[in-house]
């Protein structure tokens, strides 16, 4: 991992039990290389990656209400695969804490991709990942992302919510 992270009582990552901290750096990579794929349109890559948990929330990065359980129809997953058609991806570790069965990432996402019909470009996301064990494998419960990686005024913010 890229910094020394602290978890919920401000301990230091290298703190934590070797096992822990094994577990925190392995998820990382797995997060780091799954969003790879999600951004290239390698969906199923994604899945088996970091499949969904049956009670799996997301918090879409434009908004709206958080969305309940996945779909694994095919209809959905070929949607997801024209909406993200490629690009690189790197991401910056904020933050890793576990508890339990239990794994938290706080991540900036930043790549350089085609979304839908927009052309290229930046994307940076602020992200939330929480991960829960399940038998041997980590499972994804939460996503929330939002696009404020950069900062913007008062005002900007003022405007968003009024919507």
């Amino acid at each position: 991992m890229s910094k020394p992270e602290h978890d919920h009582r401000g301990e230091s990552v290298a703190a934590l039990d070797r096992s822990t901290r094994r577990d925190l750096e392995d998820l990382f990579r797995l997060a780091t290389d799954a969003n790879a794929a999600l951004i290239s349109g390698e969906i199923n890559s994604y899945l088996d990656m970091v499949a969904p948990a049956e009670d799996f929330t997301l918090m879409d990065p434009m908004g709206g209400a958080p969305r309940h359980g996945y779909d694994p129809t095919p209809d959905f997953l070929e949607g997801l695969r024209r909406f993200f058609r490629g690009g690189t991806s790197e991401v910056e570790l904020v933050q890793a804490t576990a508890s339990g069965c239990l794994a938290v990432l706080a991540v900036i996402e930043r790549m350089r991709a085609g979304i839908a019909d927009l052309p290229e470009q930046a994307w940076s996301l602020r992200v939330t990942l929480v991960f829960r064990r399940d038998g041997p494998r980590w499972r994804l419960l939460h996503r929330h992302a939002d696009p404020l990686a950069g900062r913007i005024s008062l005002e900007e913010a003022a405007a968003l919510g009024r919507r």
